[in-house]
């Protein structure tokens, strides 16, 4: 899939990456990890999800600006989703750990699916991610590795399980060498739910 370069508006770096097929109505936008941690809109496990998404989705892959603790970072994926949304039919969030938990709390705020690898509790401002999804009112997915003692993602997952769906997957928080297995999960779960 072409990938093009986007200018995300808004007073913010605003960079962003649109993998595209021409014909796709829908689109994923995807939350980087945490961007004091190098988290980018190039890491493997957005990437990997964008990879395996059907020709019909595209695929929003963004940077953050500058670093504000969560509540500019939220204010980020904002700006990304509304993007897609004056350009698209049908839009969805994906977030990796940190982007995971930016994701959830913007499905939070407005409904559109969600999918989150390892989401992180709280954000660096407090934010409860785990607290939130109680408020996300879409098909949602949280998925985590059982060997995860990077971030709590299972109080995220133990948040969800009543209404949403969640995956394990036997591996660390990084997902080393199952970065395809984890993409087509994902990827699975929005060709369905959107």
């Amino acid at each position: 899939m072409p990938t093009e370069r986007v200018h995300l508006p808004g007073g913010r770096a605003g960079r962003a990456s649109l993998d595209t097929d021409a014909d796709a109505d829908t689109v994923v936008v995807a939350c980087p990890p945490h961007p004091q941690h190098g988290g980018d809109r190039h890491d493997p496990r957005l990437t990997a999800v964008s990879d395996a998404l059907p020709d019909r989705i595209d695929c929003l892959r963004f940077d953050y600006g500058p670093w504000d603790e969560g509540r500019g970072e939220q204010a980020d994926a904002r700006t990304a989703l509304a993007w897609a949304t004056d350009r698209y039919n049908r839009v969805a969030l994906f977030g990796y750990s940190f982007g995971g938990g930016v994701a959830l709390l913007t499905a939070a705020e407005t409904p559109v699916a969600v999918a989150a690898l390892s989401p992180v509790a709280t954000l660096d401002d407090g934010s409860d991610v785990a607290a939130a999804t109680a408020r996300i009112d879409a098909p949602l997915w949280v998925g985590y590795g059982t060997r995860d003692d990077t971030v709590d993602a299972a109080a995220v997952a133990d948040a969800v399980e009543e209404r949403g769906t969640v995956a394990t997957f036997a591996a660390d928080h990084f997902f080393v060498g199952q970065e395809r297995t984890v993409g087509e999960q994902v990827a699975a779960f929005f060709a369905e739910v959107i």
